[in-house]
């Protein structure tokens, strides 16, 4: 279905970077300011922070870790009937949070079903972007991804303001209702191209007509009417007409069984069709993984949300555990970290574009100062200075917009979805991985101290090793590749903020 140039580029496109903008800020808002709910979680269900972090880790990266398979919906079904779905699901998690009677049912609820909701609204909002713009797409992709940032601030507020309220389950059960606005969003959501599932059942519906049309009647409506020198004329037929419907239904039998012969031979070919593709695409996995720079930086990757994440859920426990505020703060930690990501995201996306800044380089200092003021927070003491570590933190944290544009310079637009789809991967692992981990520091030490040392040293380790492993001197392989995807022209600069 070809788009027309007047669709591209504006007219409805800005009504659906704004809706877009306002799913991820309602879908979002919640599982990034987790860290105003984890203390109330901590006090309600009194069990261990490592057992209670596994919430905020898993909402945060199992829609990472299944961002294939959330592509692959949205590629089937289309954004509007996914951010449908994703509204019911973030929704009612939400809402099914707030009569959790311990923190397992917290973990499925809040855990994997709002954040597999959220995985499947960010496939959706930046596909459907994507398809509205062209020349203006970095722009509308970075308009669409600050909703995140923006939720996060306000919806850190509000919980605050919620709990104290309504309470910790009145909190859940209003940004739950709240939440079901993102089916309105979805409204909004024109396709421009229809998703392969309809084509496909529009090719079955033309298929089954073609049938139709050439149909034989059945043998119950071919028969003689004995004793009877005028038949009637819609139910009978001659002698000869008879044998050779018989004869045209025999052949119909020994057809269908040729055809299911022939549709197992089908089915066959298909599974090794499959088992092939299959094999490529580890193949090509595999392929991607053997360049020594994008193997560093997926291992850098992982390092930094393995450190970096957990201060976003536990910044506001360590303010209360070391006595330096009695309860959250009206402007919390979690939203001024929020504000400052969303400003890093805007100048590091700056910085990339000057041709003289190497990108993996700019991401390796990103990573190095994140990990030294992760390193700092054990030693501060007064909230002050927990607010400006959180706002270099947050800054720093906005190298998140980088990872697609990172991609794109090292493997190339070709092999940019599969790269894309492993980095998020271990993006995921990491993510998934660093609460639980802290929270398991602190049950056997009683004290943040070593932990945010782990996480500190986790960043400042992935940092050294990018820039080794990245040097010209250290990659023995495709430096030919690497210098030529260093110098590929602005265009492929759609993926910077996405």
């Amino acid at each position: 279905m070809a788009v027309s140039t007047e669709v591209m580029d504006g007219g409805w496109g800005w009504v659906i970077v704004g809706v877009s903008f306002m799913a991820q800020l309602l879908a979002y808002g919640s599982p990034q300011s987790v860290g105003v709910l984890y203390p109330e979680w901590l006090h309600a269900f009194q069990e261990g922070k490592g057992v209670t972090a596994w919430v905020g880790s898993i909402v945060a990266g199992v829609g990472l870790v299944a961002s294939p398979i959330c592509s692959a919906c949205v590629d089937n079904f289309g954004a509007r009937p996914v951010t449908v779905f994703s509204g019911v699901m973030v929704a009612g998690g939400l809402m099914l949070s707030a009569f959790a009677p311990n923190v397992q049912f917290l973990i499925f609820a809040y855990g994997i079903v709002v954040g597999l909701g959220c995985g499947l609204v960010y496939a959706a909002t930046l596909t459907i972007t994507c398809q509205y713009f062209d020349k203006r797409r970095g722009l509308a992709l970075g308009i669409v991804t600050t909703g995140t940032s923006v939720g996060t601030f306000i919806y850190a507020t509000a919980q605050n303001e919620l709990i104290v309220l309504y309470g910790l389950d009145g909190c859940l059960l209003i940004i739950g209702a709240v939440a079901l606005n993102i089916m309105a969003c979805a409204s909004f959501m024109r396709p421009l191209n229809m998703p392969g599932y309809y084509l496909k059942q529009k090719a079955a519906l033309e298929r089954s007509t073609e049938e139709q049309l050439f149909e034989k009647p059945p043998l119950d409506d071919l028969k003689i009417t004995a004793g009877s020198d005028s038949a009637a004329p819609e139910k009978t037929l001659m002698v000869k007409e008879l044998l050779i419907a018989i004869d045209a239904s025999d052949l119909g039998a020994e057809t269908e069984k040729k055809s299911s012969f022939l549709s197992g031979l089908a089915i066959v070919k298909m599974i090794k069709k499959k088992q092939q593709s299959y094999s490529k695409y580890i193949q090509s996995i595999y392929e991607i993984l053997q360049d020594q720079a994008m193997a560093a930086y997926c291992i850098a990757v992982f390092l930094f949300s393995l450190g970096a994440y957990p201060t976003v859920l536990f910044i506001e426990d360590v303010a209360q555990s070391q006595g330096l505020i009695e309860e959250v703060s009206f402007i919390p930690l979690v939203s001024i970290g929020a504000i400052a990501t969303c400003v890093g995201k805007l100048v590091l996306g700056v910085l990339v574009d000057i041709r003289w800044i190497n990108s993996l380089y700019l991401y390796a200092f990103t990573m190095f100062a994140g990990g030294m003021s992760l390193l700092l927070i054990p030693i501060t003491k007064s909230y002050f200075g927990l607010q400006i570590l959180s706002v270099i933190l947050g800054f720093f944290s906005g190298n998140w917009s980088l990872t697609s544009y990172i991609t794109t310079k090292i493997v190339g637009l070709e092999r940019l979805t599969q790269a894309y789809g492993i980095l998020m991967f271990f993006g995921g692992i990491g993510i998934m991985l660093g609460p639980p981990v802290v929270g398991w520091f602190f049950d056997w030490m009683q004290s943040y101290d070593y932990a945010f040392y782990f996480s500190g040293g986790s960043v400042v380790l992935g940092a050294f090793l990018l820039f080794l492993l990245t040097l010209p001197c250290c990659n023995r392989k495709h430096k030919n590749n690497r210098r030529d995807a260093l110098h590929t022209p602005n265009c492929d600069k759609v993926a910077s903020v996405a």
